[in-house]
């Protein structure tokens, strides 16, 4: 083990950043996750990736806590905002301004500090709700400023951001995870969950998880309040 690769892996404990864990996992790396307190309307999620990265053997998770609530502008981060419900043309209200470019931030950071050079997210620009930071342009973009505003690399190191959900359909991000032991049950992906993980099954990312396993052919493990 010691000699394995070590990245570091985003995990929020959704589905998707879920199923990420276990292919980083399985492609044979040493993963460090890493989850983000960011003033997000619940912590169940958070809850639900301590989980994740116990099951799928973790090497470390780390939690950090930022207040993009101090900055608003979203539903997930403004309770004055509510959470649509019904789908909605363009960008929703849910998009967090400058969301992923803050974790892929915070990631690279540990990236050099525990000798990684290897950065996984689970963005997917097929069944998403639009977010222009879950886009293949965004990816290339902060890798080009990964490798010239590090001291790893300015010294020759070559850092390299991984998103292998970028062009999945949910159904196939489900059957992956399934196939690699990913037990959905214990993620959450609702953006307005209750204090116990329990999904509204109204809002944008309960319908495309909904849609995903039937598309998949697997039964819905979320539970609902």
């Amino acid at each position: 083990m010691s000699a394995a690769p070590k990245a570091v892996v985003l995990l929020s404990g959704g589905l998707d950043s879920a199923t990420v864990l276990a292919i980083a996992r399985d492609a044979g790396y040493q993963c460090h996750a890493l989850s983000v307190a960011y003033g997000q309307r619940h912590i169940a999620e958070l809850k639900a990736a301590e989980r994740v990265a116990a099951r799928l053997g973790a090497v470390g998770h780390t939690h950090i806590e930022v207040n993009l609530d101090a900055i608003g502008g979203s539903a997930l981060t403004d309770r004055r905002i509510a959470v649509p419900e019904a789908p909605s043309s363009g960008i929703p209200v849910t998009y967090v301004p400058a969301r992923n470019t803050l974790f892929l931030s915070l990631a690279l950071g540990q990236a050099e500090v525990v000798g990684a050079r290897d950065l996984f997210i689970g963005v997917n620009a097929v069944d998403y709700s639009g977010y222009p930071d879950c886009r293949p342009e965004f990816i290339a973009a902060f890798e080009t400023l990964a490798n010239v505003a590090t001291k790893a690399g300015v010294e020759g190191a070559r850092f390299r951001i991984h998103t292998p959900l970028i062009a999945w359909h949910k159904a196939e991000i489900i059957r992956r995870g399934a196939a690699l032991g990913v037990d959905f049950a214990e993620t959450v992906s609702c953006y307005q969950a209750d204090q116990d993980g329990r999904a509204c099954g109204k809002c944008d990312s309960c319908r495309i998880r909904a849609d995903g396993f039937s598309a998949a052919g697997l039964a819905d493990p979320t539970r609902y309040r």
